[in-house]
Formats: C-alpha cells, structure tokens, sequence
C-alpha cells in the first residue's frame, strides 16, 4: 500500500493490498477500497462508500454516499457522484437540514465500466458491465451492460465491447440482436427492446 502524506484517510477506512492513495486525497469512515486501486490527486471517498479491487479513480473525483463500485471500473478526472434527488440546505421553517433529514439513494457502477471525465452521476442508478459513458455526460438512468452512453442526458449511442471498441450488429434472431467486435472477434447478444432505444 503506498498513501501519500497529504491524504487523510479515516481509522475506520480500510484499504486493500497494493492500492495507492494520491495527494490530498479524503478518505472517510467505514469506506472500503479493494486491492490494487488507484486513488489519483483530490479525490473524495465518503463514508460508506464501497470500491472493488483493480478500479481506477482519477483526479478530482467525488464519491459520495451510498455509492458501490464494482472491480475493474474506470472514472475519469472531475466525475461526480450525486446521492440526493431532492437537496436542500434548511428545512421549510427556515432551520438547517441534518444528516437525519435526508435519503441517500444507493448508485451502482458495475464490474469493468467506464466512466468519462466530467460526467455527473445521479442518484439511484446503476450503470452496467462493461458499459462506457462519454465525456461529460450527464447520467439520469440506469445504463445497459455493454451501452455506450452520452450526453445531457446521456442516451444510448451505442454498444461496445469488454475492450472498449464498438460492437457492430451482424444478426437479428425474434428478441435478439447478435453483435460482434471486430478487434476481438467477440460475440455478444443484446436484448432487441434495448437495441431499438439506440438513438
């Protein structure tokens, strides 16, 4: 394990074999890193927050509460997690909210996705395996396994592979779209209603 002197990483935090924790990194309690992550610079973890072994973060990324991050993900510089669909500072009569006064909403990013600099995450979504959102998306639902995603808001564009270059539809069988990449050779099958939501 290799932490940066900066960072301030909780004693109820724990951090797996081999990761390396960045400048000026924050850490909270109860937050669980996997083996071999890498936590780039500024980067804030909330308590709570579960990450998978082999995930890279990269600079300026905030993770809030609630968030589960499977293994193998990718997030870009300057991603933001949100966890509240309705925030408020204060109350109606005017007093300020506590931590008793609000939901986090729980957000899934999937074994092997991708996520893009500067894209926003909201609240209660899952972004499935495999999947890419571009750069500077703004993600509002839940996202396919394989789907290739962007914009405001992020819309399905396509599908790529687990490699990350873009599937090509090669068969159509009732329910089943067949698609394959023509880096890898590798066959997929996509559900036909999701293939059809391409736009």
């Amino acid at each position: 394990m290799n932490i940066h002197p900066t960072a301030q990483i909780s004693e109820k935090a724990k951090i797996g074999e081999n990761s390396k924790v960045w400048h000026f990194v924050q850490i909270r309690e109860n937050a669980i890193i996997g083996d071999n992550c890498i936590i780039g610079k500024n980067v804030y973890i909330d308590h709570g927050v579960k990450i998978g072994n082999n995930v890279k973060i990269q600079n300026n990324v905030s993770v809030y509460n609630e968030a589960l991050i499977e293994e193998g993900v990718f997030v870009a510089p300057h991603v933001c997690f949100t966890n509240d669909k309705v925030p408020r500072s204060v109350n109606p009569d005017g007093t300020i909210k506590s931590s008793d006064n609000w939901k986090a909403l729980k957000t899934t990013v999937k074994r092997g996705a991708s996520i893009g600099a500067n894209s926003t995450i909201l609240p209660g979504i899952t972004i499935g395996e495999w999947a890419l959102v571009g750069a500077g998306s703004v993600v509002t639902k839940d996202v396919p396994d394989h789907a290739l995603v962007y914009g405001h808001p992020a819309k399905i564009k396509g599908f790529v592979c687990k490699c990350g270059e873009r599937l090509e539809k090669i068969n159509e069988e009732r329910n089943k779209i067949i698609m394959v990449c023509n880096k890898c050779e590798e066959d997929y099958i996509i559900d036909k209603s999701i293939y059809d939501g391409v736009r």
